[in-house]
């Protein structure tokens, strides 16, 4: 679960820099370091969202890129608590 909060924060942290350096200044060298660490981010997001009992609807959340890690992680975690 652990994995799933710091690479679902790191896909969407990532997200919004790139996106950032987009719109304003497009340095060539951040988009070339930050795109990689995105993808990467992302793969890490749908695979721990696989490893851990979630139910099939944060799976799918999961694939939704920028905010799917937070979608998912909030829909497993409300299953923990309610038990099911």
């Amino acid at each position: 679960m652990r994995t799933l909060q710091i690479s679902a924060a790191a896909e969407t942290a990532t997200l919004a820099l790139l996106l950032l350096n987009l719109v304003t200044v497009h340095v060539d060298e951040v988009s070339a370091l930050l795109g990689p660490v995105h993808g990467t981010a992302y793969l890490v997001v749908i695979a721990a969202t696989f490893l851990v009992p979630a139910p099939p609807s944060a799976r799918w959340l999961a694939v939704v890129p920028g905010v799917g890690g937070f979608l998912a992680l909030r829909r497993t975690t409300r299953s923990v608590r309610s038990g099911r």
